[in-house]
């Protein structure tokens, strides 16, 4: 697992329930499935682009209890799997980012993120979406809560 601190203050993530959403059902790519253990849960994206318009959503992110050493796997839809994504690491309050996560391009499915691979037993992993498509620096992004068992 490569990880490493991201050079600029990525995103506007310091939202998990603060976001004020736009009407409606998101259009976007879709959901990221998260799963952990015989845990199997869909995240529905916080931002994203749509039409070349940035588009905030209202949407709880899932919480995962997790055993420690546990095999974290995400599933991207095709289209986000074809931009390119990553994965950041956040703390628990999904306010400060711990570390980041490459994928390799192409990857619909990564499964390199241990429970046990993050310190702070309660934190988020975020998949987000590589930039450069219609919004320039504004990209997708679907935070996942896990709280790992004996913190």
């Amino acid at each position: 697992m490569v990880v490493r601190t991201p050079a600029a203050a990525l995103l506007v993530l310091g939202l998990a329930g603060s976001l004020v959403g736009c009407a409606g059902e998101p259009d976007g790519p879709g959901d990221v499935r998260a799963q952990a253990g015989v845990q199997d849960v869909t995240a529905r994206p916080t931002q994203y682009c749509v039409g070349g318009e940035p588009q905030l959503y209202e949407a709880t992110p899932p919480i995962v209890e997790v055993s420690p050493d546990t095999t974290i796997s995400l599933t991207v839809p095709e289209v986000i799997a074809d931009r390119g994504w990553q994965v950041q690491v956040f703390d628990e309050r999904l306010q400060e980012v711990i570390g980041e996560v490459e994928v390799p391009e192409g990857t619909t499915t990564f499964d390199g993120i241990n429970s046990s691979d993050v310190v702070p037993p309660a934190f988020y992993l975020v998949v987000v979406e590589d930039k450069g498509g219609d919004c320039g620096e504004w990209t997708g992004a679907w935070p996942v809560g896990f709280l790992r068992a004996g913190g």
